[in-house]
């Protein structure tokens, strides 16, 4: 469809007087996006009714990606420049006196992720339809998200995330399509004939009614799907007349029990009723995806022992490990396949990703809640795991240590991680350094037994949104000075290395990273009424806050530098603004403390006049996809400073990468390739190695006590959090001092505190020589190129899905 100004402008008017009976004078900011919203969709909808007809009638072979999370963002921009055009659209509302800006600020960031796991989904689902494979995506269309931090008195406070009070405008319902799943009640065999058939009695019977989002691929005409799955009661079966007698508040206790499993993202799983009803999300989403995609691949005609050769699902960490059963209950017991066959189909169905070694984020259920929610689902893992332990024992005979610790089912426990790997034919990490750790240490006895299952796919980001929508200045430098190729094969940006010493380049690179940061100081300013200097080094640590991650050494430096400039005011530092941005679970009570200690420490810090602004810290509040592509863009520090050997990957790393940030890094997860492409001379490397690590752990030699009473820095600052220096209760960060000490200081806070003070000295060194800063900025950006999602997905494509691009209308 080629699209022209004028057709824009005339369809606009046309769709907002349809829609809202309104002229362009009279209709609010919000009528004018739903309006322009509902236009781009209208443009995007053929596409994808060809992009579904073409994929059918080819009988291709598609990709599901099943995750819990995908943290999507705002879909306008997104939509504008992958149907280039974004300038065509932004003309042609102007000439109708609208600000495209001021539209595109009013969508809602869609409530469907929390961190990294969500944004990969998100970027795999953009590159999927931009490399024109035939690839959709499986989640929960979450009513409310998360949730929404707001920051009190330095505490958070969860605020329900409403994000779908008015309409979500690229959504589409369709509830012919909608999918009875079963929980609860009693499952018995019966014999029928030769088979076994499964009886289901008193069961819940809850309505999974799916919302298609079309996900459109960068100038390509391929639009592919994003389905997110509501859990709705059934009005159809509602008796008038029982509600007419006084049934009304039964009714409604039904109708919440059945829609809070589409409420909220990860409810609080400290509780029983919380855990369950995050098994009941789980087995919600996977159950609908997979019966719906058996029911679609059937019309093709082809017989179901097929069904590998036309169809991949992809286990995206472990919340849809249940598929493994689900797809066998499938095969035996509505296909009526034997067991050997219905399992040979699953294990080349299926693949799965490993996103962690730590141990409390690989999945577990107690049997005794997974069997009475999902009996027949308990019935086949209990199977499974029968079959798979007699398959152990024939190869590890007589080791029974190494059998119970690989078998699905163990101490009352069911492994989701265990299972999916027994499940797949592909499991993959998602950096060199985590396959490796997978393969060597953690899953070593799987991959002894099935070496050739195991891969790595490193993540990667899509320079689509992290660079070309939320960098244009620095995008349209790149076009202007290497050309346009980079755009569609990222690795191109390589050609940015013969710049590295021209002057005139590295000029223009700098005015644009402090454009950025002037915009990021007005934000600041109007936000949270805090006086920043955009010539500051803006460094900055924004993602899901947990104490692996070590936002509390970076606090701890803070005070450290604060404690100096006390006692020496005239310390010659390049001033420096510490951003922070990050949610704690609503129950993980360390975490909120910390986010509480760095609010005091900000408090502290902004309000003393006696170190002259050379310091500034900054919560970000309710950190989220639109705020970091706004502060991303602007940052000369990327602090990736997890414990060494606990980050799988990072995407945020390769984010600040492309815009020029310099990464302050352990070598963990990506790090380690970040470190290889851009020479150790262009980032900032400290700490212990994720061997020296996995040493400590194995062996011990570490005291924590040892290295807090020979460092009197340290002892200051733990002093300051317990003698109420920062304005609080000695008591008040009594979980902080716990986790350090009594964990032996776990995350080696203390043992990398020196390492990481000096390579923070060194920052302040290299910075004072702008022009060798630029230049080390300009090589990460020329290298990032590497850790774009579309070469991840072309690997996954060809490596473990067998799925070929295939461009509607060629």
């Amino acid at each position: 469809m080629q699209i022209t100004k004028e057709q824009i402008k005339q369809d606009y008017l046309k769709r907002l007087t349809f829609t809202f009976a309104e002229g362009v004078n009279e209709a609010s900011l919000d009528h004018k996006y739903l309006a322009l919203g509902k236009l781009i969709k209208d443009y995007v909808t053929e596409g994808w009714a060809e992009t579904n007809r073409v994929y059918t009638e080819k009988k291709l072979k598609q990709t599901y990606y099943f995750s819990m999370e995908f943290l999507i963002g705002k879909l306008l921009d997104t939509y504008l420049i992958n149907l280039g055009i974004k300038d065509l659209c932004k003309e042609a509302l102007a000439e109708l006196g609208i600000d495209l800006e001021e539209l595109a600020a009013m969508e809602p960031d869609a409530g469907l992720g929390n961190g990294g796991l969500g944004r990969l989904a998100a970027c795999f689902m953009d590159s999927m339809a931009s490399l024109s494979l035939p690839a959709h995506g499986c989640g929960i269309r979450f009513k409310h998200g998360l949730f929404k931090q707001k920051i009190v008195d330095g505490y958070q406070v969860e605020k329900l995330d409403d994000w779908l009070k008015t309409d979500f405008v690229w959504e589409v319902k369709k509830a012919n399509r909608s999918i009875n799943i079963n929980f609860g009640g009693h499952v018995y065999m019966r014999k029928v004939g030769n088979k076994l058939q499964p009886v289901y009695e008193n069961c819940e019977v809850i309505k999974a009614v799916p919302y298609d989002v079309p996900i459109v691929g960068f100038h390509t005409k391929n639009v592919n799907t994003l389905r997110l799955w509501s859990a709705e009661i059934d009005e159809s079966d509602i008796n008038l007349s029982s509600l007419q007698r006084g049934d009304y508040l039964r009714y409604l206790e039904h109708k919440y029990s059945v829609e809070e499993i589409s409420q909220v993202l990860y409810p609080d799983d400290s509780s029983e009723s919380g855990r369950r009803l995050r098994l009941k999300q789980e087995y919600f989403f996977v159950s609908a995806g997979i019966q719906t995609i058996v029911n679609r691949f059937k019309k093709t005609g082809e017989p179901i022992t097929e069904l590998h050769n036309y169809i991949a699902i992809h286990i995206n960490d472990t919340h849809p490990a249940v598929a493994v059963a689900e797809l066998m209950r499938i095969l035996l017991d509505q296909e009526e396949l034997e067991w050997e066959e219905a399992w040979r189909i699953t294990v080349k169905t299926l693949a799965y990703t490993n996103h962690t070694i730590m141990a409390e984020a690989l999945e577990k259920w107690p049997k005794d809640m997974f069997e009475k929610l999902l009996p027949r689902i308990y019935m086949i893992v209990e199977e499974i795991n029968r079959r798979f332990c007699l398959e152990a024992s024939q190869k590890y005979y007589g080791d029974w240590n190494k059998i119970n610790n690989m078998s699905i089912i163990q101490n009352g426990n069911i492994k989701m991680a265990n299972l999916a790997i027994v499940g797949s034919h592909s499991i993959n990490g998602v950096a060199w350094l985590h396959t490796e750790i997978l393969k060597h240490r953690e899953l070593k006895d799987f991959y002894e037994m099935y070496p050739e299952r195991f891969n790595n796919k490193t993540n990667g980001i899509t320079h689509r949104r992290w660079l070309i929508k939320a960098n244009t200045d620095l995008a349209n430098l790149l076009v202007d000075t290497i050309g346009y190729d980079w755009v569609e094969n990222p690795p191109e940006m390589k050609k940015l290395m013969n710049y590295v010493d021209d002057k005139e380049f590295l000029k223009k690179l700098g005015a644009i990273k402090h454009k950025r940061k002037v915009q990021v100081a007005e934000f600041v300013k109007k936000s949270y009424g805090i006086d920043i200097d955009p010539n500051s080094i803006y460094d900055i640590q924004v993602k899901r806050l947990h104490a692996y991650k070590r936002q509390l050494l970076n606090i701890f430096n803070i005070i450290n530098l604060y404690n100096e400039l006390k006692a020496n005011p005239k310390k010659d530092i390049v001033p420096r603004t510490f951003f922070f941005g990050a949610k704690a679970a609503p129950a993980y009570y360390l975490a909120k403390q910390v986010i509480k200690l760095i609010n005091c420490v900000a408090d502290k810090i902004n309000n003393d006049p006696d170190i002259n602004g050379k310091i500034k810290v900054v919560f970000l509040q309710n950190y989220g996809v639109t705020l970091a592509e706004k502060v991303i863009p602007s940052g000369d520090i990327s602090e990736q400073i997890s414990t060494a050997s606990k980050e799988a990957s990072g995407t945020g790393n390769m984010k600040f990468m492309m815009n020029g940030a310099i990464t302050m890094a352990t070598l963990d997860g990506a790090n380690v390739e970040i470190d290889q492409v851009v020479g150790r001379d262009n980032i900032i490397v400290f700490g212990l190695t994720s061997e020296q690590v996995m040493d400590y752990y194995a062996h011990g030699g570490y005291n924590a006590y040892d290295t807090f009473n020979n460092d009197p820095r340290l002892q200051l600052i733990i002093n300051q959090l317990k003698n109420g220096f920062f304005g609080v209760g000695p008591d008040e960060f009594n979980l902080i001092l716990k986790n350090l000490f009594d964990t032996n200081d776990e995350f080696f806070v203390f043992k990398d505190f020196d390492s990481y003070v000096k390579a923070q000295e060194r920052v302040d060194e290299l910075y004072k020589d702008k022009e060798k800063w630029l230049r080390m900025s300009l090589i990460n950006i020329a290298n990032s190129g590497i850790f774009s999602s579309d070469n991840t997905i072309r690997k996954y494509a060809d490596e473990i899905w067998n799925i070929k691009s295939n461009k509607i209308g060629e």
